[in-house]
């Protein structure tokens, strides 16, 4: 295909750790993003590569595609009016929250943005957590944003488990991946964001868009979409 950059190659860029979208098992990666896109290229007659992101701010990541560095970036990626106007999206295919996991041990009381009671709130850069988290800071819900390196999620729990931050901000099914195995944290509550998540491509190849839009809707309508969202959301996305 023409609209790639190598012939029968479709570059695809992602950001770790993001589980459930993209995770490392026994050294392979893995998650919903990737299955989705393996589905996606196979429709295509493609052949799927995958490449890391390692950037401290993932907004960056779309400078790869003006640089022509990858074809597509697949990672639980949120539509914003902003990001468009630097790149094109699919056709949306996921919708989810923003959530706040918390230190039950330390502040077992917070169920709502009314409880944060000044605290600490800890994101990454780049994420769309940031718009959650600057709405709060200037109604003073809370007191501070300390900032992670993308890849840095793990240091922020760490953090919040220690009491240096009260509270981390993050896309509903990838917080409640994270702790769902720790004893110290939990997801106290959601936020209504409703963030369509799509596939970002250069603003002007189109054709890639558009052909990439028609193998989302097949995959839509004959249900190996809906199978592959089972497999790894297991949680209630609107709870």
């Amino acid at each position: 295909m023409a609209f790639t950059l190598r012939p029968g190659t479709l570059v695809v860029a992602s950001a770790f750790p993001d589980p459930p979208f993209e995770l490392m098992e026994e050294g392979a990666s893995t998650g919903f993003d990737i299955a989705m896109m393996q589905a996606v290229v196979a429709r295509l007659g493609l052949k799927l590569e995958r490449i890391a992101y390692t950037g401290a701010d993932f907004d960056n990541i779309f400078d790869g595609l003006k640089k022509r560095k990858y074809d597509a970036v697949s990672s639980g990626t949120t539509i914003t009016p902003e990001r468009s106007e630097t790149v094109l999206f699919s056709n949306p295919y996921l919708e989810f929250n923003q959530a706040v996991a918390v230190n039950h041990d330390r502040t077992p009381h917070i169920s709502s943005p009314a409880d944060l009671g000044g605290l600490v709130a800890g994101i990454q850069s780049g994420n769309t957590s940031e718009f959650v988290a600057r709405r709060w800071l200037a109604q003073k819900l809370i007191a501070d944003i300390r900032y992670y390196p993308y890849d840095g999620i793990l240091n922020a729990l760490d953090d919040l488990k220690a009491g240096h931050i009260g509270l981390v901000i993050k896309l509903f099914p990838v917080i409640s991946w994270l702790v769902k195995a720790d004893g110290q944290l939990s997801v106290a509550f959601q936020v209504p964001t409703h963030e369509k998540l799509g596939i970002a491509f250069a603003k002007d190849n189109v054709e890639l868009c558009n052909a990439v839009n028609a193998a989302l809707e097949e995959l839509q309508s004959n249900g190996e979409l809906r199978q592959l969202q089972s497999r790894w959301f297991l949680l209630n996305s609107n709870g």
